[in-house]
């Protein structure tokens, strides 16, 4: 099963404690307060992490997820009834309006067909009206961020409340262009399960993200960096032009 870090309940249960340092998010926080944003939709919510941060901030927030699972942990979060939570994608979205629409953790790599690609990029647009942003990180390809996918640099053990140890790491399995595919691991110590999930990102150059943006309706206003990930990221600060 691909991915099955976002749907098998026993991996989706530890999603959040393996993830324990969110300051990743702080970028996005400071950007939505930044442009003066109302009404945010975050696209590949997952868990609901930054949509909930948003949400307790005061904002309205709708969070959106093509993996079940991970909707389920983010709609038993204290709060959940603070954000409107979507099952599904940019593809197939209901009437709405935004005048933020974000993608973090580098959601856009996981989208990795060009119809799709596309099919995104025209949804965004959809939501958001003449003059409305949309942010979001992609990994800066020049920094090869796959040659630290192996056991020897990305192992590590996890002590999690009511879980007990986890061990995890993450191994490159394929390079094909801009496909880049890997393969996670966790053993869980109380009973010896190991599980996996598989993934396949797309490593978009710059000059690429760009173009697709103009072609449908977007100006970019600035690529910033990450503060957290120096060298590592490319964030995208977009609006729409007409």
């Amino acid at each position: 099963m691909g991915d099955a870090i976002f749907e098998h309940p026993r991996l989706v249960a530890i999603y959040d404690a393996l993830r324990s340092d969110r300051s990743d998010l702080d970028v996005y926080a400071a950007i939505a307060d930044e442009l003066g944003a109302r009404h945010v939709l975050d696209l590949g919510c997952g868990t609901g992490t930054f949509a909930l941060l948003l949400a307790n901030r005061g904002l309205a927030v709708t969070g959106v997820d093509p993996a079940a699972g991970m909707l389920a942990v983010a709609r038993a979060k204290p709060g959940a009834h603070r954000v409107t939570w979507i099952h599904g994608d940019a593809t197939a979205l209901p009437a709405m309006s935004a005048d933020l629409v974000t993608m973090t953790l580098n959601v856009a790599q996981a989208i990795i067909d060009p119809a799709e690609w596309e099919a995104t990029l025209g949804g965004v647009r959809a939501v958001l009206g003449p003059g409305g942003h949309f942010v979001f990180e992609t990994r800066d390809p020049a920094f090869r961020a796959w040659q630290e996918w192996n056991r020897e640099t990305s192992y590590q053990v996890s002590e999690i409340d009511g879980v007990g140890t986890v061990e995890s790491w993450v191994e490159l399995t394929g390079l094909r262009g801009p496909l880049v595919s890997l393969r996670w691991t966790w053993v869980f110590a109380a009973d010896g399960a190991r599980l996996t999930s598989d993934s396949t990102l797309r490593f978009r150059e710059r000059d690429e993200v760009e173009a697709a943006l103009l072609a449908h309706g977007f100006a970019v206003d600035e690529v910033r960096g990450a503060p957290d990930r120096p060298g590592r990221e490319l964030v995208f600060l977009a609006h729409r032009t007409v």
